[in-house]
C-alpha cells in the first residue's frame, strides 16, 4: 500500500546540525543559549529558485557568536578501479578453502621466453639394490615353498602361488626404482625392446644372481639346522632345482622316465616368452598402473609355474635356477644351461615381436624406469 507524501511546504523542519543537502557539509552548531533558527525546506522540483539577497545585519544579541557560513567543497575524486579478485590457490582451492592470492598481472601481459627441464631418475646403484632385493623376495618365497612343500603339503599349487605372490610383492615395492625385472630374461627383453639401456644389462643380471643366491643361502642354512637332515642337506635341497629327464619332477614322483630335453627347452622358452610379453605390455606407459602390472606379471609367473612344474620344476627365470643349483647336487649344474638358453631365447623373441607390433611412439618408448623432473628453469619476460 502506498503512503501519501507531504506537500513540500508542509515538510518538517530539519533539525539543527543536520547535513546540508545542497552544500554537502554539516551546518554549524549554534552556541549555547542562542535561539534555534528553523531551516527552510528545499523548494519543490521544478520551482524557481530565488536569487540570494544581501547579507542581513547581525542579530541584536551581540553576545552570541555568528554562525560560520558553509564553504563549498571540492568535487569528489573519481572512484578507483576495483582491485582484482583474489584467486584461491593451493591444496583444496577447488573446494573454496585454499590460500587467497591476488592476481598480479593478466596472463596476456607476460610471455614465457624459455623453459629448460632436467630429467633424472634413480641412480644405477639404487636400481641394482632394488633388483637384488626383489629377486631375493621372489626366490625366498618360491624356492622356500618348494623346499618345505613335502611338510606343508603345498604341492604344485602352493609353489606356484609362492612365486606369484613373491613377484607381486616385490614388484609393488621397488618397480618404481628399477622397473621390477627380478629375472634375467625380463631384463634382456626390456633391453631389446628399448626400455632398459644396454649398459644396465650385465649389472642387472649380477644383482639378480646375488639376490637369488642370498635367498637360497638363507633357506639352506635353515634346512641344515634340522638334525634329521644331517649329511643329506644337498639331496634335500635338490628337490627345489630345475631338471629334465630323470630329474624331472614327474619322474621322481612316479619312479619312471621324465620329459626330454627338447620338451624342457620348448616349454620353458614359450612360457618365458609369454612372461616377457606380458611384462612389456603391462608396463607400457600408455595405459597401465603399477598395481595392475604387478598382478599381471605375478599371475603370469604363477600359471607358468603350474604348467612347467611337472616337466622341469618350473623355472622361467635363470636367476631362480642358478640360486637353487648352488646348494643342490652336481647334476643341477650339468642341466642348468637349459634354464638359461630357453628363457633368454624366448625373451628375445617376445621383445622383437613387441617392437614390431606393439611398440610405443618414439617419444614414449624410453626406459621402463620412471623419470623425475629434477630441475626446471623458466624465464618470463613482459609482453612487448
Amino acid at each position: 500500500m502506498s503512503q501519501d507524501k507531504p506537500e513540500p511546504d508542509e515538510a518538517p523542519d530539519a533539525p539543527t546540525g543536520a547535513t546540508d543537502s545542497q552544500q554537502g557539509t554539516p551546518a554549524a552548531a549554534p552556541a549555547a543559549g542562542s535561539p534555534v533558527t528553523p531551516t527552510p525546506s528545499a523548494p519543490p522540483a521544478g520551482a524557481a529558485v530565488p536569487a540570494p539577497g544581501p547579507a542581513s545585519a547581525p542579530a541584536p544579541n551581540a553576545g552570541a557568536p555568528a554562525a560560520t557560513p558553509a564553504t563549498p567543497t571540492a568535487a569528489p575524486a573519481p572512484a578507483a578501479a576495483p582491485a582484482p579478485a583474489a584467486i584461491p590457490v593451493g591444496y583444496g582451492a577447488a573446494s573454496g578453502y585454499g590460500t587467497a592470492s591476488a592476481v598480479v598481472a593478466d596472463e596476456d601481459e607476460i610471455e614465457i621466453e624459455a623453459v629448460r627441464a632436467t630429467l633424472t631418475g634413480p641412480s644405477l646403484v639404487a636400481r641394482l639394490g632394488a633388483e637384488l632385493f626383489g629377486t631375493f623376495v621372489v626366490v625366498l618365497a618360491g624356492v622356500g615353498a618348494a623346499l618345505f612343500a613335502s611338510v606343508s603339503g603345498a604341492g604344485a599349487v602352493g609353489i606356484a602361488l609362492g612365486f606369484g605372490f613373491g613377484t607381486i610383492a616385490a614388484f609393488v615395492a621397488v618397480s618404481h626404482v628399477s622397473g621390477g625385472h627380478f629375472n634375467p630374461a625380463i631384463t634382456l627383453g626390456s633391453t631389446l625392446a628399448g626400455r632398459t639401456p644396454w649398459a644396465h644389462l650385465v649389472p642387472y643380471w649380477l644383482a639378480q644372481l646375488v639376490g637369488g643366491a642370498l635367498a637360497s643361502a638363507v633357506l639352506f642354512v635353515t634346512a641344515t639346522s634340522l638334525p634329521a637332515l644331517e649329511g643329506n642337506e644337498r639331496t634335500f635341497f635338490s628337490g627345489t632345482a630345475n631338471g629334465y629327464g630323470a630329474h624331472s619332477p614327474i619322474a621322481q614322483s612316479t619312479n619312471g622316465e621324465g620329459f626330454s630335453m627338447v620338451a624342457a627347452l620348448l616349454l620353458e622358452g614359450v612360457l618365458a616368452a609369454i612372461l616377457v610379453g606380458v611384462y612389456l605390455g603391462a608396463t607400457d606407459r600408455r595405459g597401465r598402473t603399477r598395481q595392475q602390472a604387478a598382478f599381471a606379471v605375478g599371475l603370469t609367473v604363477a600359471f607358468g609355474m603350474l604348467v612347467a612344474y611337472p616337466v622341469t620344476g618350473g623355472s622361467l627365470n635363470p636367476a631362480r635356477s642358478t640360486a637353487a643349483a648352488i646348494f643342490s647336487e652336481s647334476w643341477a649344474w650339468g642341466q642348468i644351461w637349459v634354464f638359461w638358453v630357453a628363457p633368454l631365447v624366448g625373451a628375445a623373441l617376445a621383445a622383437l615381436l613387441y617392437r614390431a607390433f606393439a611398440t610405443a611412439p618414439a617419444d614414449d618408448d624410453l626406459l621402463d624406469e620412471d623419470l623425475e623432473i629434477d630441475e626446471v628453469e623458466v624465464e618470463v619476460q613482459p609482453a612487448r
